[in-house]
């Protein structure tokens, strides 16, 4: 399994979330290392937001410094932060980053580099995975009753192959189940 970076994983989230001060410093440098694209089989690429206007081809993405926080705008913003949407080409994102994108754009890109599926997050999905352009794509959302209030259902995608896929889907636990631990010193620090 690996990770993926998003648009969670930035260094100033991580200094006004609730992240511990301690982890400030850390999970931006680490996150600087993590992938933020993979290819499954040669054939379904994985990215956290969507696609770039000004990347055609995957070895365009390879190409692109990871070793950096996710600038404000370029192609390493949009494949972080651009989402599917139901237009034509492209067109400008309420996000204020990344662009949205339309299905003209994903089938060009899926030829073009010889793939069957982009796999994405970045956008809640209620069913917990929605697929979209001729499951070209799918949003697969992985975190159930997001935000506590959304009630929504999650999802992981299991991949046996790039041409056998099946969502499994889970739902939150229920607030009357939810435990919170004793809180203990682990021996390792002592």
């Amino acid at each position: 399994m690996m990770v993926n970076t998003g648009s969670h994983v930035i260094l100033c989230s991580c200094k006004v979330s609730e992240v511990r001060p301690y982890n400030a410093s850390v999970i931006p440098n680490c996150s600087s290392w993590l992938v933020f694209f993979q290819l499954m089989d040669e054939q379904i690429l994985c990215v956290h937001g969507g696609l770039s206007p000004d990347i055609k081809t995957l070895d365009q993405i390879r190409t692109i410094e990871r070793n950096q926080e996710i600038p404000h705008k370029g192609a390493f913003c949009d494949l972080v932060w651009s989402d599917p949407e139901d237009v034509d080409t492209w067109a400008i994102s309420p996000r204020g980053a990344g662009w949205l994108f339309g299905a003209k754009v994903t089938n060009e890109f899926v030829h073009i580099n010889n793939l069957k599926l982009i796999c994405r997050a970045h956008q809640l999905v209620h069913e917990g995975y929605k697929f979209m352009f001729d499951e070209k794509l799918v949003t697969v959302w992985s975190a159930p009753n997001y935000c506590y209030r959304c009630g929504n259902i999650a999802s992981i995608m299991v991949f046996k192959d790039a041409n056998t896929r099946e969502p499994k889907l889970f739902r939150a636990v229920p607030d009357s189940e939810r435990v919170i631990p004793p809180r203990t010193t682990t021996p390792y620090f002592l």
